[in-house]
């Protein structure tokens, strides 16, 4: 057996030119397409972000003063909670937004309430749970800094994911919220 040439056969009355010119025009039309739904993508994420922030602003501001009382029932004491309170060290390069800081004089808690809580979510929570930790060092803040997060649909995987990184989980329970501590001591940062 020699050298096998494989011959395409056309269909009748295209040349090889005329396909390549057909699937080069089909490529842009897929490019166009994608642009077109990425486009109504971001329009769609920016539409429904804005009215799942402003969600979030009204769960903010209805838990913080019910978390004073449930962290007590737990035996965690603060005195204070702020909702929406925001760092911006510019000299040391650290910004970051807290949903909901609830402190004493020896600790505070920084919560991150979402509607529909993930996994990155709290992977972001934890990041800004080091960033606090560094701006307190930076400032000789030597508070004790814990994590919670809530969220109204919360699956179960990332339920376990909260609770094993050492944070707290609030979940709605009917008219009332429900505080799991972590199974093990709470993570101090």
């Amino acid at each position: 057996m020699g050298d096998m040439q494989t011959q395409i056969d056309y269909p009748k009355g295209l040349d090889f030119e005329q396909v390549w010119a057909a699937l080069m025009e089909n490529r842009e039309q897929i490019k166009d397409t994608e642009r077109l739904l990425k486009e109504t993508i971001a329009e769609y994420d920016k539409r429904f972000g804005d009215m799942d922030n402003r969600f979030g602003e009204v769960v903010e501001n209805l838990l913080a003063p019910t978390m004073i009382d449930k962290f007590i029932d737990l035996g965690v004491v603060f005195q204070t909670a702020s909702t929406n309170f925001k760092v911006k060290d510019h000299k040391n390069k650290i910004y970051f937004e807290i949903d909901v800081f609830l402190q004493n004089g020896d600790t505070a808690m920084l919560v991150e309430i979402k509607t529909n809580l993930s996994i990155s979510y709290i992977n972001e929570h934890i990041n800004r749970l080091e960033k606090m930790r560094s701006f307190a060092d930076l400032h000789n803040d030597k508070r004790s800094f814990l994590g919670a997060v809530a969220g109204v649909v919360v699956p179960f995987k990332v339920k376990n994911y909260a609770l094993e990184n050492g944070l707290y989980l609030i979940e709605p329970a009917g008219e009332n919220l429900n505080i799991t501590p972590p199974p093990n001591k709470p993570k101090v940062w």
